[in-house]
């Protein structure tokens, strides 16, 4: 059985896991009631929807505090049934980001993740990371950088997505939303997985599987061959594996018009009934 990262929380009513760093009498206070610090005035709301995530300032000792993200995931419907017999959707960011930290890839440094259950059914579930400074969401470089820094960033994005995949990590939401990019102080690219609750470790990922798992970016259409070339390491990308990515990606790009399309007439269709 593999160890389990962290120390064990019990903060009654919640229970979970700690970082050892912040494993502190200041944090730990802190902590016990999350929804009070949503309240706080140094909380800010950085999401509202599903999910819920925002970030705050902390103690973590003694005239000493930290910035923190808390995502307070949504427990109703169908994952509420779900957590009587699957971990929270906090564990397993909290796994997620562990197995990234072992493999020595980037991710927000975890801090705890705390759950409260009545009997075995799910009432809340909230994880706790440090806020990542100076990044941004790759998706609005996408759309910023001119030619020669766009080619630049997908190289370091296609090599460094070569290695999680080689690491055995697989990202089941890879999108531009979840990967945050900074330079470091060597000007080379620093790329920060997030959304850690979906990520699934394997043994070995096919070559098709990871090519499925590339289609949510938002790479532009004249750039994708190029990003394919990159990640593979070799000119022309191999046939196949090009189709491949083209087919799914296409599906995708679909299915997600469809998908925008019929939110709309849902919007206009209760607008109308007002």
């Amino acid at each position: 059985m593999k160890e389990e990262f962290g120390l064990p929380l019990i903060l009654p009513p919640f229970k979970g896991r700690v970082h050892p760093k912040y494993n502190c009498p200041e944090f730990l206070k802190a902590i016990s009631d999350c929804q009070a610090l949503f309240n706080e005035p140094s909380c800010r709301i950085l999401l509202e929807g599903r999910n819920r995530v925002a970030s705050v300032q902390i103690p973590v000792g003694e005239n000493k505090s930290e910035k923190i993200v808390i995502k307070e995931f949504r427990v109703q419907g169908i994952n509420a049934l779900k957590s009587l017999f699957l971990p929270s959707k906090a564990k397993k960011a909290w796994r997620g980001s562990m197995e990234l930290i072992r493999r020595e890839l980037a991710t927000p440094h975890p801090a705890a993740y705390l759950e409260k259950r009545k009997g075995r059914m799910l009432d809340q579930s909230l994880f706790l990371s440090v806020w990542t400074g100076n990044v941004k969401e790759i998706r609005l470089l996408f759309c910023q950088l001119p030619h020669e820094e766009l080619k630049e960033l997908l190289g370091s994005l296609a090599a460094n997505l070569f290695i999680c995949h080689e690491k055995g990590i697989l990202h089941r939401d890879l999108s531009d939303g979840n990967i945050l990019v900074k330079k470091n102080q060597t000007g080379e690219y620093v790329f920060y997985l997030v959304d850690t609750n979906r990520i699934k470790i394997k043994q070995k990922i096919s070559p098709l599987s990871r090519m499925k798992n590339l289609i949510r970016f938002g790479v532009p259409s004249s750039y994708q061959r190029f990003f394919l070339e990159q990640y593979w390491g070799v000119q022309p990308a191999p046939k196949f594996l090009w189709l491949w990515y083209k087919i799914n990606k296409n599906t995708y790009t679909m299915y997600i018009k469809t998908k925008k399309m019929l939110r709309l007439k849902q919007i206009a269709r209760k607008l109308k009934i007002q």
